[in-house]
């Protein structure tokens, strides 16, 4: 019988069995395709997949893998899943590569611009946050450039991955007339921020605008009012921190003079 679609172990029986379909002492790559994912599920008996996109993201950010994969990996080192083009997709062993928020970095308090209606009304933490920094125009304030937001979830296909998608992207100028793309990655709740998706953000960036400057962000919810930003780049095959700020949003009235006097006094 097959198990309900809600089980939450699914998708790890499926990764697990293509894994191991495959899998050898040594090896660092593993190919699959789509076809792969569904005949897996109809071998185990399980609830068909209609959505792959979605077992996918959620190995990627949601899930560990199984822990069967898991000890295969030596020190150091961790499976991720790579997309391969159109429908294919790859485990590739990897340096391990984290990008999480630093707790021991100051918070920067900023006037909270959301308005009220917005915070009521935001679907999921993913948007609630994706709103938050529109409105109170955080990435003009971290890159210190104007920024417009151009399209919300864009979803395209990029030469070599197959089918990316941006959670919002963003054009910029500075003040010498600099012009910049700006694509955004937003995680809230128990999702992390992926080095999977920095490294499709960014290829995706130099095909579809070659003539501008690419500045990758990624922003994750450390409290509903404190917001990580983070700036990041590829260095060979690892993602790289370029900056990290903090930014708590505050009512007006709750930045002290005091507070303000210790900002200007870092601002010189």
């Amino acid at each position: 019988m097959a198990l309900p679609k809600d089980d939450p172990n699914r998708y790890q029986q499926i990764i697990e069995e293509i894994f191991f379909g495959t899998f050898k002492k040594g090896l660092t790559e593993i190919s699959f395709e789509r076809e792969e994912i569904i005949a897996a599920a109809e071998k185990l008996q399980l609830e068909p997949i209609k959505n792959v996109g979605d077992l996918i993201y959620a190995i990627r950010y949601r899930m560990a893998l199984p822990s069967s994969i898991l000890e295969t990996q030596p020190e150091g080192m961790e499976w991720i899943i790579e997309g391969a083009g159109r429908a294919k997709y790859l485990l590739k062993l990897v340096k391990v590569n984290r990008i999480l928020p630093n707790p021991n970095l100051i918070a920067i308090k900023i006037p909270d611009a959301t308005p009220e209606i917005i915070s009521a009304y935001s679907l999921s933490d993913e948007q609630a946050l994706l709103a938050k920094v529109r409105y109170n125009r955080l990435l003009d304030i971290f890159l210190g450039i104007a920024s417009y937001s151009l399209q919300n979830h864009l979803r395209t296909s990029v030469r070599g991955i197959g089918q990316v998608e941006i959670d919002e992207i963003y054009v910029g100028v500075d003040r010498n007339g600099c012009q910049y793309v700006v694509p955004v990655q937003a995680k809230g709740g128990t999702d992390q921020l992926s080095v999977v998706q920095t490294q499709q953000d960014l290829r995706c960036c130099a095909e579809k605008f070659p003539g501008l400057v690419c500045r990758a962000i990624s922003t994750q919810f450390m409290t509903d009012d404190l917001i990580a930003v983070f700036e990041l780049d590829l260095e060979g095959d690892e993602i790289r921190i370029v900056d990290e700020k903090h930014y708590r949003l505050v009512p007006a009235n709750k930045i002290s003079k005091k507070t303000l006097e210790k900002y200007a006094r870092r601002r010189d």
